[in-house]
């Protein structure tokens, strides 16, 4: 009883934080909604038994992503007010809208085509390795197998940074404001 309970509240949490993000128009109240939605699916993966990636989803996706994504957002500026009657790219709404409603149209079939289920099943594999514990496990694989895409992945974070920096820089021959200057 006790699962399904912490199960409810959590899948709650999730929701109105994924209900919040999309539905908030702004930015910085979208990422805490994320962050809500982040540490509840943290609570999930401890119901599951998978503290490593409860505590992953709490150190680097709310603590570390979020972060530099309102870290981008402040340095953009958020206080700019934006006119959403126009659409900059033609036909994108109807686009968008006809990509969400594909899928769920496939999210839907997922769900209720074929025998299996497909919720609710037990896992079927076991711990990698019985002596030896599985952070032990996937720090060698990682750091062994699969360096040269964690480096990547490393790489190209710092790139999307470094571009978001450099895209928010005003150019030199635009005059600064006197809230830029400090009000002199």
């Amino acid at each position: 009883m006790t699962e399904v309970a912490v199960f409810v509240v959590s899948a709650a949490i999730v929701l109105a934080g994924a209900i919040g993000v999309i539905a908030s128009r702004n930015p910085v109240h979208a990422a805490l909604s994320l962050v809500a939605t982040l540490f509840g699916i943290a609570v999930l993966f401890i119901a599951q038994d998978a503290q490593f990636l409860a505590a992953v989803q709490v150190i680097v996706y709310a603590g570390a992503i979020v972060v530099l994504f309102l870290f981008v957002l402040m340095l953009l500026g958020v206080d700019q007010a934006e006119d959403l009657s126009v659409d900059p790219l033609v036909g994108q709404r109807f686009l968008a809208a006809v990509a969400a409603v594909g899928g769920a149209v496939l999210l839907l079939l997922a769900l209720f085509a074929g025998d299996t289920p497909a919720t609710g099943a037990r896992a079927v594999t076991a711990a990698i390795s019985d002596t030896v514990p599985n952070i032990n496990q996937l720090g060698r694989i990682l750091f062994t197998d699969y360096v040269l895409a964690f480096e990547i992945t490393a790489v190209l974070l710092t790139i999307a940074v470094v571009g978001a920096v450099a895209l928010s820089r005003r150019g030199d021959d635009e005059p600064a404001t006197d809230a830029e200057e400090g009000g002199r």
